[in-house]
């Protein structure tokens, strides 16, 4: 079965932008003023579907469904990827967690602004003054429907030192990871 152009306006739920169909952006643009326009398009899109899709991590030699459209044919070089994720991580939207480049964590908010998610979360749900579990932070009930919830072990331990840091709770080390737990001072 053939696909049409209509096919790739959407990958599952999210919305794809227009320039995704268009076979020069799955190029790097040789001419300087393009390319800062390709790159600037491809940082908003990764971020952006990471965000809707709750991808923390990129891997450059793993399939990852924006770095190729069958539809025109097209894919990324693992030279244009790794072009794209390092403007995210210059910008601070994102971090290389490996030496040769190969994984990159996304952060679709920045840790500051993690941490001030956070921060919300323990006053709308009454947490001040008492003790919670990373993972009731990460998969609890509380945090169903909000971004907290699935969200990447390292991001949120990230997050909680720096508030940690500023004063705001208290990390308090377990006898596994399970049991982990803060309790916030807010």
């Amino acid at each position: 079965m053939a696909c049409s152009y209509r096919d790739m306006q959407q990958l599952g739920d999210f919305k794809l932008p227009a320039f995704f169909n268009y076979p020069p952006y799955f190029t790097l643009q040789p001419v300087r003023d393009t390319r800062e326009k390709q790159v600037q398009l491809w940082k908003e899109l990764i971020l952006d579907y990471c965000r809707t899709q709750k991808i923390f991590v990129i891997g450059l030699e793993e399939e990852f469904p924006l770095f190729s459209n069958p539809v025109i044919e097209r894919s990324l070089s693992n030279e244009a990827r790794e072009v794209f994720l390092s403007a995210l991580v210059s910008e601070g939207r994102a971090e290389w967690l490996d030496k040769g480049h190969r994984k990159c964590l996304i952060l679709w908010h920045r840790i500051q602004d993690w941490a001030d998610i956070i921060l919300s979360f323990a006053k709308d749900n009454g947490l001040e003054d008492s003790v919670t579990t990373l993972e009731e932070i990460r998969t609890g009930i509380e945090s169903r429907g909000t971004e907290l919830h699935g969200m990447d072990r390292t991001v949120l331990m990230r997050a909680l030192k720096l508030l940690e840091h500023k004063g705001k709770l208290a990390i308090f080390k377990g006898t596994s990871a399970d049991d982990e737990g803060v309790k916030f001072s807010v």
